[in-house]
């Protein structure tokens, strides 16, 4: 079993995740193989706050090209929680 930091891996901060947070809503890339439960617990112990739900997603790996090189970037797991009115993460805040 991972611990919680191992569970998330950093905070993702975008023009989109940071008008999630009038919704309260904080978006963090997770361990791929971690689940809903896993990635709620993890949110609650490292943050301090209380978790209302979590949504998770699978990022693929866009196609990209440098010349006749083919690749994709590195696929990812996406998760936004969504914590109880009341509650703030402090780095986002900041």
């Amino acid at each position: 079993m991972p611990t919680p930091h191992e569970i998330i891996i950093r905070p993702l901060i975008t023009e989109k995740n940071t008008n999630l947070r009038i919704h309260n809503k904080y978006s963090f890339e997770v361990l791929r193989a971690a689940a809903k439960p896993a990635i709620k617990h993890a949110v609650e112990t490292i943050f301090s706050v209380t978790v209302a739900k979590v949504h998770t997603m699978n990022v693929r790996g866009k196609l990209k090209r440098r010349g006749r090189e083919v690749g994709y970037t590195r696929e990812w797991k996406k998760a936004i929680v969504t914590l109880i009115p009341g509650d703030q993460i402090e780095i986002f805040e900041s």
